[in-house]
């Protein structure tokens, strides 16, 4: 069965902008609380009120990936946004696909977050559930709940089933 190796890249606005929006401090503030708080404002747009949803804040505790790392499956939201935010500071990958009633393994996109980043899935993006590296990571988890389904997956065929190796600047 042929490998079909996943190109990696950083993390950055532009390249992700299809698939939802980059969470980061940077760039303009304004200065609030008597000067000693920095507001970083509108790094996200967080869309849960679909067929009556709610927005849940949750925090994930993921045991990293083993390298090299086939991707079996991506998943979707189709009611809501998701946002994932490492509370380590750590690195992490982002694995993702246009929204779509299936995906093309050829548009599977492959990202590495510098840790001060974080992601926020538009709602319907195929993507990943998180991928920490390195050591058990948290995160900070803001989706849906409520009524209706808002979870599908896609499974590859063995196939075209992408794979990521590891990368030594990943640790």
């Amino acid at each position: 069965m042929p490998v079909t190796q996943l190109e990696i890249t950083d993390l950055n606005a532009d390249a992700f902008a299809e698939f939802g929006d980059v969470v980061q401090a940077d760039g303009a503030f304004e200065a609030i609380n008597a000067g000693t708080t920095r507001n970083f404002t509108g790094l996200a747009s967080i869309d849960v009120t679909a067929e009556g949803g709610r927005a849940q804040i949750n925090i994930y505790r993921t045991t990293p990936v083993l390298m090299p790392f086939t991707i079996r499956m991506l998943e979707r939201h189709p009611l809501s946004s998701q946002l994932f935010i490492s509370l380590e500071r750590k690195p992490f990958l982002v694995v993702v696909a246009p929204p779509g009633a299936s995906i093309d393994p050829g548009k599977v996109r492959g990202f590495v977050t510098n840790g001060f980043q974080g992601v926020n899935y538009a709602p319907g993006t195929w993507h990943h559930p998180v991928l920490a590296l390195g050591s058990e990571s948290d995160f900070l988890v803001v989706d849906r709940a409520g009524p209706g389904k808002n979870c599908d997956e896609f499974l590859f065929d063995a196939s075209v089933q992408p794979v990521i190796t590891p990368d030594p600047r990943w640790k």
